[in-house]
């Protein structure tokens, strides 16, 4: 199939600066509401986290989204990572929502600091134990030589917290990002897109600018 011949339109609607709230958490948990409402075959909650390595080079991966509030985006993951580790090196990451199906994304930017263990542990024992379990059996983006490894140190778990809780690994957290700017982007027709960019001012008041596509 020719790749250059891959295209669509982009019908769905607009957006106006009418359209918007003036607070852009609220503004996001609208967009949320309405991708887990339409029953999305991909998580809606699912995000892009990039982040840059000491040497400069960018990487992503997929996480979920587990916490919302004025403070910022909440993820969690093994402190061991090599999200993690860059994270440490530099805080400043990307978070991208993909909702493609309502032709929407939102782009956040901002920097990431790692949650307390209260936090942390409050998330972790509402996990299924099966989770809880997964997060204890992997030293996650460290090298293993088969996966059979890897489902031999699950049965290990499996045995070790046979009985009572699981308690939360040293070596699990999370991390809130608190945005600096946040775009809102919805397809239009022709490639003219609406791209409308909050961004936080020194007083922590936000301002909306329209960007073009």
């Amino acid at each position: 199939m020719d790749l250059e011949k891959i295209r669509r339109e982009y019908l769905m609607g607009g957006l106006s600066e009418g359209d918007l709230d003036a607070n852009p958490f609220i503004q996001f948990r609208r967009w949320l509401d309405i991708a887990i409402d339409a029953n999305l075959a991909a998580d809606p909650t699912a995000m892009t986290l990039a982040t840059v390595s000491p040497d400069g080079q960018p990487s992503q991966r997929v996480v979920l989204l587990k916490g919302l509030d004025e403070q910022g985006f909440v993820f969690y993951t093994n402190l061991g990572s090599r999200k993690a580790g860059e994270i440490g090196h530099n805080p400043k990451v990307c978070l991208h929502f993909g909702w493609l199906p309502l032709e929407r994304q939102v782009i956040v930017y901002g920097e990431a600091s790692k949650l307390s263990i209260a936090e942390a542990t409050h998330y972790f024992v509402s996990r299924p134990h099966e989770s809880q379990l997964a997060a204890w059996s992997s030293r996650q983006s460290s090298r293993i030589s088969s996966r059979q490894m890897l489902e031999e140190m699950f049965e290990q778990m499996k045995r070790r917290f046979k009985e009572g809780e699981v308690p939360l690994p040293s070596f699990w957290g999370g991390f809130r990002v608190k945005p600096s700017a946040i775009e809102f982007w919805q397809g239009r027709a022709n490639r003219l897109h609406d791209r409308l960019m909050y961004r936080r001012q020194p007083d922590d008041a936000w301002t909306i600018e329209r960007l073009q596509p």
